[in-house]
């Protein structure tokens, strides 16, 4: 009886070996994929002539997606995160970026429809949306010619809690049209409500333009077409963002940017104006900051890069535009070594004197599967939470930062990094380690 079972399975296989040979030169189906990942921090700063003090940060980030196929059937995704502090003061955070379910309709799945949470990235600050999006795709990915649109509406969900913005409803469209996996044009146009009021009315543009392999540049707009607050802030650029590179030769390469905005708390000035508060200046004003410059890298050798570059940086609405250059090297496997070293040295040219702001890394795999590193910076400026616009730049006399890292390669699913970092300012010296553990879900 077992001979004769196991020579028909041998027949059996000698019998479909040309159909599982051209089974196999079929490509699989996607599976789904996603990560779990755990972070413990733990943080003390001891102020000079003070107690210190000490807190525990735990943090939890979930990711889990079905494929993007052209293909109908239903599509799902989550993206989440919750932080929870040692400290009974702080509440605990739970961020919602992605939590919906759709489905896929047509032979190539062209129409889309999905509900639930989602983040849209061209849509700049007004992306995150708690309701619904109908999207019509006239082609698979990477076709030339592909139109993309979609209509949407809903809700605000709140950035660090769970819920939404009360009285708030988004609507809105955009248009891209697509060549290939690079080449993209977005169009797109939303308009937010608060009460009975329009707490603003955007339009976003966004462009990726590749020429060749030797051109690329990355443009981003946000346009207010009415004013925050229904028209009591001025409308016009709520920012503009073009980083452009361009391949001189084989070991020269030079790059551009300019970024220029206003940062305003359309929110918290509708809602003044709901309630009947007098709005002030400063908050009409808002923060206003502006980049632009250049920076050329040269190859010198295949282990060695150098790059220089100058920049107008202007950081608060009370600050003149101040210069930056920019002088730095990066070098993997130094002279053969099996180090990574890498380090830059920005002079910032302030009213009161030139400042030098370093960075210097050195890093090194150690066997297949980790990867130490050591940092050290020095810097001027921190923010601070205050005003009626949430924030401002406040200079102090030095900052210094010295870290190291461990990242490692457990298995094919788990991974390991663990982190500290020690700070030492004016009046205070903080010490803070993390280690996290990520699961890969394929």
């Amino acid at each position: 009886m077992t001979t004769r079972f196991f020579s028909a399975c041998i027949g059996a296989l000698l019998l479909t070996a040309p159909s599982m040979s051209f089974a196999q030169t079929t490509p699989p189906k996607p599976r789904p994929s996603g990560r779990m990942s755990f972070y413990l921090t733990a943080d003390q700063r001891r102020p000079d002539g003070a107690e210190s003090t000490t807190g525990y940060e735990f943090a939890t980030s979930f990711t889990f997606r079905t494929p993007e196929i052209d293909a109908a059937g239903l599509e799902a995704g989550i993206d989440m995160r919750h932080t929870a502090y040692s400290v009974t003061a702080r509440p605990q955070r739970v961020s919602i970026y992605d939590g919906y379910v759709g489905a896929r309709v047509g032979s190539t799945g062209q129409f889309h429809v999905r509900a639930g949470h989602m983040w849209l990235p061209d849509l700049g600050t007004a992306g995150s949306l708690a309701g619904g999006i109908v999207e019509y795709r006239s082609k698979p990915a990477g076709a030339k010619n592909r139109i993309v649109a979609g209509l949407f509406g809903g809700a605000e969900p709140l950035g660090y809690e769970t819920g939404y913005a009360t009285g708030v409803q988004k609507y809105g469209g955009y248009l891209s049209l697509e060549d290939g996996y690079l080449r993209r044009h977005v169009v797109g146009f939303a308009t937010i409500r608060n009460g009975g009021l329009t707490e603003r009315t955007m339009l976003t543009v966004t462009n990726y333009i590749p020429v060749g392999s030797t051109f690329f540049a990355y443009q981003a707009l946000e346009y207010d077409l009415k004013g925050p607050a229904d028209g009591a802030v001025a409308g016009g650029v709520s920012y503009f963002l073009i980083n452009a590179r361009a391949t001189a030769s084989s070991r020269v390469e030079l790059q551009g940017t300019y970024n220029r905005g206003r940062s305003i708390n359309a929110r918290q000035l509708t809602e003044d104006v709901l309630n009947g508060r007098p709005l002030t200046a400063q908050a009409l004003d808002g923060l206003r900051y502006e980049t632009e410059g250049g920076r050329v890298s040269v190859k010198v050798t295949k282990q060695v890069q150098v790059y220089g570059g100058y920049y107008r940086d202007r950081n608060n609405r009370e600050d003149a535009s101040t210069g930056r250059l920019t002088l730095g090297m990066y070098s993997n496997n130094l002279f053969n070594s099996g180090f990574d070293l890498s380090g830059s040295d920005s002079v910032i040219d302030r009213p009161t004197g030139p400042y030098h702001s370093r960075y210097v890394s050195l890093g090194r795999s150690l066997g297949r599967s980790v990867y130490a590193s050591i940092d050290y910076s020095t810097s001027l400026a921190v923010l601070r939470f205050v005003r009626s616009d949430g924030v401002a730049i406040e200079t102090r006399p030095w900052t210094r930062r010295l870290s190291s890292s461990v990242s490692a390669s457990i298995s094919r699913q788990f991974s390991l990094i663990s982190v500290v970092d020690y700070v030492v300012d004016e009046g205070l010296k903080d010490i803070r380690v993390m280690t996290g553990l990520t699961y890969r879900i394929r």
